[in-house]
């Protein structure tokens, strides 16, 4: 591998949920490997990711994915600095594999360890392909688990302004896909029969959140989707999936929109990003590119494959953690609801 004196290389590894992947990362925006195992598949049979499949799965797969992770960048063990993992939020059997498997290579190789919080590697991902991008920022993280809106103060330091109260935005996704007809993941599958849909054929709430101006609750929206649903069925009205799918992703694209540039005026910020699962979805791109351009604001997103669970974005999050100082013992626990910020 080729690397220069005072490189940082990292290795990578992310097991929150269903994606089993390791990376090799030079100065956390050089990624020289990014290897995933999906379990999509092997979910898809249940309707939604069983926490215990998971958990083998990554047994399975783990060691597979960090030796071509290895290879893929041709780095030899005395080239890696540190190892990077994912040590929350997320389920806490697969983040467990994780975790098991970094503190045994950082013991057995005298490497530093450094646990990542998978929010913050989220926004992380924003680094990879954007050189001149660096906080102060406003990032809104939106996946299947998580639905947030931080304030990045500084690598590291952030500030979380909202978040959702029940339901994220992907789970929304999911559960609306799954009632209609579509199947998992919902959002992929949302995204691509609302564009033969009439996104104003149906009316859904916008929800708002009374006493946290920028928290998000999507729960309602989907009850009112399966409301409508039911309702068509008793009255022997035609359902037309693509409707029903433009509709309720207009109605969450408006609340995670709204909230967002309502953060960016309230904080006078001049660069907003997106990540997570969910800002792979076009239209959301669209609507999020749009209002930014309206208010002189710069808009980052990551490409679809650092969007998904990937361990370049831990890669990168690592890389300024180790900067800081920070380093993990072979304590280090698996945590499923740690908060951004908390270590």
């Amino acid at each position: 591998m080729q690397k220069s004196d005072g490189d940082i290389a990292i290795l990578a590894i992310e097991s929150s949920c269903d994606e089993t992947a390791a990376a090799v990362v030079v100065n956390g925006r050089d990624v020289r490997s990014n290897v995933i195992s999906s379990q999509i598949a092997l979910h898809t049979l249940y309707g939604g990711v069983v926490p215990e499949i998971a958990s083998r799965k990554h047994i399975e797969k783990i060691n597979q994915v960090i030796n071509q992770a290895m290879q893929d960048a041709q780095a030899d063990w005395n080239e890696i600095d540190a190892i990077g993992v994912t040590y929350g939020p997320g389920l806490v059997g697969a983040l467990l594999v994780g975790v098991a498997e970094a503190k045994a290579i950082s013991y057995a190789r005298g490497i530093p360890l450094v646990g990542v919080h998978h929010i913050e590697g989220h926004i992380s991902a924003n680094y990879i392909e954007r050189p001149e991008l660096a906080p102060p920022f406003l990032c809104l993280v939106v996946s299947g688990g998580h639905t947030h809106l931080v304030r990045v103060i500084d690598y590291g330091k952030y500030e979380v302004l909202g978040r959702t109260r029940d339901d994220a935005a992907g789970e929304a996704f999911d559960k609306v896909a799954r009632a209609i007809g579509l199947g998992y993941p919902g959002g992929p599958k949302i995204e691509k029969a609302a564009e033969s849909g009439n996104q104003e054929a149906i009316t859904f709430p916008r929800p708002k959140v009374a006493d946290g101006e920028y928290d998000f609750s999507f729960s309602g929206l989907k009850s009112a989707v399966l409301n409508y649903l039911n309702g068509c069925r008793m009255k022997g009205i035609e359902i037309v999936q693509a409707d029903v799918a433009a509709s309720f992703q207009k109605a969450v694209i408006d609340v995670l929109v709204e909230h967002s540039m309502q953060a960016v005026e309230s904080c006078g910020a001049d660069k907003f990003a997106i990540a997570g699962g969910v800002a792979s979805n076009g239209a959301l791109r669209r609507a999020m590119e749009e209002a930014c351009q309206k208010r002189g604001v710069s808009f980052y997103h990551p490409s679809p494959i650092l969007c998904t669970d990937n361990a370049a974005m831990i890669g990168a999050a690592a890389y300024y953690e180790f900067q800081s100082g920070a380093r993990s013992g072979l304590d280090l626990n698996a945590v499923p609801n740690l908060k951004l910020g908390e270590r």
